[in-house]
């Protein structure tokens, strides 16, 4: 059984993050969405909400198991037994960054891969940060994140 894991700090998950958590479950027996805390930025949403939020958006997709971990990933995947590490890539410049990221990890980790996924064009645009701007103008994300995050980002900017 090949287990992988799609890392990310998810804040909030995007349409994007969702199509690739789809397309990657359908490829691996068991895939987990491991949300980490960015200690390089300041949280938009809690913790226990983006879990809540992620588990109701991907609620349909059975091989699929939502945590949040903390340290290096490749030691969460040493300790749970996962081989395979999930990238999503927008433009040439995740591409670039991620590339950096799975040669240092390969480095010190040599039985660890990198799956790399290409977005589908019509979801290129969407970004955590964009949807995170366009929050923090009063404007309208409906079309860029699944429902459970909209309730989510909706019920805290209004606390």
């Amino acid at each position: 059984m090949t287990t992988a894991i799609f890392p990310g700090s998810f804040d909030p998950v995007t349409n994007g993050h969702i199509d690739i958590i789809k397309r990657s479950a359908s490829v691996f027996d068991k895939l987990v969405v491991g949300i980490f805390s960015n200690v390089r930025k300041k949280s938009f949403l809690p913790m226990e909400q983006k879990i809540e939020s992620l588990k109701q958006a991907v609620r349909d997709i059975p091989n699929v198991e939502v945590v949040s971990f903390d340290g290096l990933l490749a030691d969460y995947m040493e300790a749970n037994d996962i081989k395979v590490i999930v990238r999503g890539l927008r433009s040439i410049t995740d591409f670039e960054y991620e590339q950096g990221q799975a040669q240092i990890i390969r480095q010190t980790h040599p039985e660890l891969d990198t799956f790399f996924l290409l977005t589908k064009p019509e979801l290129s645009y969407i970004s955590s940060s964009v949807v995170r701007e366009i929050c923090n103008f009063g404007g309208d994300i409906s079309t860029l994140v699944p429902e459970s995050v909209a309730i989510a980002i909706e019920y805290f900017s209004n606390k």
